[in-house]
């Protein structure tokens, strides 16, 4: 059966401004039927890194916590801390972040809350029972809000082939220790030259699992007074991934699996179990703005690949992220962009990532049960394209 997907065009006038037709498209989507009069309601959302540009704009962020505030809800927005070593690895580095990035209560209309506390390590183990999970650790904050709205800023991604609603909810609402599960299945990777014997990861790992060791001949250090080398005892790492934090050096870092595909399926089982219990509580809203190559994680936007579209919105992120990725792929290229030139890109994703899979992600999350790909577009009335 096909799910309805709401779209709004950027075409405005006096009367019809932007930030009026986001609230007429969120009521159309369904907001106000899934709060509750007082609920706690988590706005999920990217506050991006140092250094990027192509993030949700917190002006556009506003209309949504406005039309949350009018429904009933006690609405906060909230992001998780990242895996790698950036400017969002901590609650405090992260805050600090989304503060430089212009997410202030006074511009944004709430609070900000990091889902997974101080250092990524506040968490809630969710049964799915799925194909690569039986459990899967979602920031504990996620889990006990009332109701989840996403708001995504769509663009490409160099392992998921794209980010929408579902990466959102999947690897962004995951524990630090739930995105390490996600990336990996094995202990981080050790990088001999840039360890320098300090042994402060050994100290931060609350499992026992690294060992100062006797840096054997022939191994590269540093320099010539390093004698000692960090090891890891895979039968006690958890993949938690705190000492890749702690390493200032950058000597611990993630051990990537290189399976693409089953990367995107993992997303899709985090997913599900950042929704469970909130199925009927959650609106997915992308917008499709600055539409970049490669994750917001970076610290840079390249140019945007195509012209802006519009603003999505569901109460299906599968049939909402397939809509978006066929508005993408019927929209004319910037050939001032990584699409360079005059030649036709049917499918944009694979024309910049040529060996990934990018569907197995919806497939996937419509095969566990998160929404299906089969969609109705409802064109919001406003201005003409």
């Amino acid at each position: 059966m096909a799910s309805q997907v709401y779209f709004t065009n950027l075409r405005t006038a006096y009367n019809n401004s932007l930030l009026t037709k986001i609230q007429h498209l969120v009521l159309a989507a369904g907001l106000e039927d899934i709060v509750r009069k007082g609920g706690l309601t988590a706005v999920k959302l990217h506050f991006g890194e140092r250094g990027g540009t192509a993030f949700i704009r917190p002006l556009l962020v506003r209309p949504v916590v406005d039309a949350l505030l009018k429904a009933g809800a006690r609405p906060f927005l909230t992001d998780t801390g990242t895996l790698y070593v950036g400017s969002r690895g901590s609650a405090v580095d992260h805050l600090n972040t989304a503060v430089l990035n212009g997410f202030d209560y006074s511009v944004a209309g709430a609070p900000l809350i990091i889902a997974d506390g101080l250092d990524g390590a506040d968490e809630i183990s969710v049964a799915v029972n799925l194909k690569h999970f039986s459990e899967v650790l979602i920031a504990s904050t996620i889990v006990r809000a009332d109701a989840l709205v996403s708001l995504a800023h769509f663009k490409l991604h160099d392992a998921a082939g794209f980010g929408g609603a579902i990466k959102n909810i999947g690897m962004g609402a995951a524990s630090r220790k739930g995105k390490m599960a996600q990336h990996s299945e094995v202990a981080p990777k050790i990088i001999a030259k840039k360890c320098i014997g300090c042994g402060l990861c050994a100290q931060q790992c609350a499992h026992g699992a690294i060992l100062m060791v006797e840096r054997p001949a022939g191994v590269a250090a540093p320099d010539s007074s390093v004698a000692q080398l960090v090891r890891i005892d895979r039968t006690l790492c958890v993949g938690c991934a705190q000492c890749i934090h702690a390493c200032a050096q950058g000597a611990l870092t993630i051990n990537w699996d290189t399976d693409c595909a089953k990367l995107m399926e993992k997303i899709a089982e985090y997913a599900a179990g950042a929704l469970k219990g909130k199925e009927k509580r959650s609106l997915f809203i992308n917008f499709l703005t600055q539409i970049s190559p490669a994750c917001d994680c970076y610290p840079f936007s390249d140019a945007p690949i195509v012209a802006d579209i519009g603003i999505a919105a569901s109460r299906d992120p599968v049939a909402l992220d397939q809509a978006c990725v066929d508005l993408l792929n019927k929209s004319a290229h910037l050939p001032s962009s990584r699409l360079e030139g005059e030649k036709h890109y049917p499918d944009k994703i694979r024309a910049l990532y040529p060996k990934l899979d990018w569907e197995r992600q919806l497939i996937h999350a419509q095969e566990v049960g998160l929404g299906s790909r089969e969609y109705e577009l409802v064109e919001i009335a406003g201005n003409k394209r």
